[in-house]
């Protein structure tokens, strides 16, 4: 049970202090995380498909009382397709990695594809090389991952989560080390 005392000296903990301790947390988890990927990707798809259960039922049973008959259809039919796409995801973890990997392929493959036709129509500019070579690794990148399917499907998730951990651990230790610095002029 938590005292008053502690209570204060949680309060008393300086700003940069409380951030970088949320830093180093993020940082243990995102390590964790890339640890153990696969693990993780399941962990994710079984909370996206709960969460599109919750959803989707909502917007089921709010659908029901809407006036009109095309947006009670409307309402009811996106409804059921979330509740049976959380379901589906939540019965079979290992085939919602795979459709998830196989959304996130496609939109990086668009977007490296976007890049490049870009790039092409604005060969005169001067960020041209920028855009081309994004643009060329992104489609690489969908690339490899669309020729490694089955074995990133399992992954490619956690270590998405695991790295963006990192890097949200990364800045905000930094922060902290800026607060901490820069405390007097704040």
């Amino acid at each position: 049970m938590m005292t008053a005392s502690r209570l204060s000296g949680v309060s008393a903990m300086s700003e940069w202090a409380r951030w970088l301790i949320a830093g180093l947390v993020s940082i243990a988890l995102g390590t964790l995380a890339l640890g153990n990927a696969a693990a993780v990707s399941i962990g994710i798809v079984w909370v996206t498909g709960a969460l599109l259960v919750l959803a989707g039922a909502v917007q089921t049973y709010v659908g029901f009382s809407d006036s009109g008959r095309f947006n009670k259809f409307l309402s009811v039919m996106l409804g059921s397709l979330m509740l049976a796409l959380g379901l589906s995801f939540m019965r079979n973890p290992e085939e919602g990695t795979m459709a998830i990997t196989a959304a996130i392929a496609g939109v990086i493959a668009g977007a490296g594809l976007y890049r490049l036709g870009s790039a092409y129509r604005k060969r005169e500019a001067g960020y041209f090389f920028v855009t081309l070579v994004t643009g060329a690794l992104a489609t690489l990148l969908a690339g490899v991952i669309l020729a490694n399917f089955l074995h990133a499907s399992s992954r490619l998730l956690g270590i998405l989560l695991g790295v963006e951990l990192l890097f949200n651990g990364v800045a905000l230790s930094i922060l902290a080390l800026f607060l901490r610095a820069n405390s007097d002029e704040l």
